[in-house]
C-alpha cells in the first residue's frame, strides 16, 4: 500500500539528482568493463567488435539494474527516488482504470471517489516535486470541483494512501 508522503521539492530534486549520477556512474563503469572484457574474450581482428561492444554494455546495464535493485534501492540516498518511483507507479495504477473511476465517480460510489481524490493528491505532489506546475494548472478546476463534491457528501478529503481495493472495486463500474 503506497502512501503519500510530505517533501520537500528541492530537496527530492537535489536528492534525486545525486541518487540518478551514483546510477549513471556505477553504469558506466560496469558498461566499460564488460566490453572491454566481451571483446578481449571473444574478440577478433580490430574493428569487428561492434556486437561484443553491444553485448557488453548490455550485460553492463542488466547488471546495473540488479546492483540498484539488490543494493542500492532501499539506501537513505535513494529514498527520494524509490519515493518518486512507487508515487508514479501508483498513479499509474489509478490511471490504467481511469476510465471505470469517472464512471463509479458519476455513480456516486465512495471507493471511486475516495481513489480519484488520491489520484489528484498524488498528480499535485508528483508535478510539485518534478517542478512542473504548467500541467498541473490544467486540472485545478476537475480537482477543486472533485473536492467540493466529497465535502458535501461528507467523505475524508484525506486520501494519502492507495488501497488496493479500491482498484478492484471500481473495476465493476462499466465507463
Amino acid at each position: 500500500m503506497f502512501e503519500i508522503q510530505p517533501m520537500s521539492p528541492e530537496l527530492y530534486r537535489q536528492q534525486t539528482r545525486r541518487s540518478t549520477f551514483v546510477v549513471i556512474a556505477i553504469f558506466l563503469v560496469l558498461a566499460m568493463l564488460c566490453a572491454t572484457a566481451s571483446t578481449q574474450l571473444f574478440g577478433g581482428p580490430p574493428g569487428d567488435n561492434f556486437k561484443w561492444n553491444l553485448l557488453g554494455v548490455l550485460t553492463g546495464m542488466a547488471l546495473t539494474v540488479a546492483v540498484v535493485r539488490q543494493q542500492l534501492w532501499h539506501r537513505p540516498f535513494m529514498a527520494a527516488a524509490a519515493y518518486g518511483w512507487g508515487l508514479k507507479r501508483s498513479l499509474m495504477r489509478v490511471t490504467n482504470v481511469m476510465h471505470h473511476v469517472k464512471a463509479g465517480v458519476a455513480a456516486g460510489d465512495a471507493n471511486a471517489m475516495q481513489l480519484l481524490r488520491f489520484y489528484h493528491l498524488g498528480v499535485t505532489q508528483m508535478h510539485q516535486l518534478d517542478g512542473n506546475s504548467a500541467d498541473l494548472s490544467h486540472m485545478v478546476r476537475e480537482i477543486d470541483a472533485h473536492r467540493e463534491l466529497m465535502e458535501q457528501r461528507g467523505l475524508d478529503l484525506e486520501q494519502n494512501r492507495l488501497d488496493p481495493a479500491w482498484l478492484e472495486a471500481v473495476k465493476t463500474f462499466k465507463p
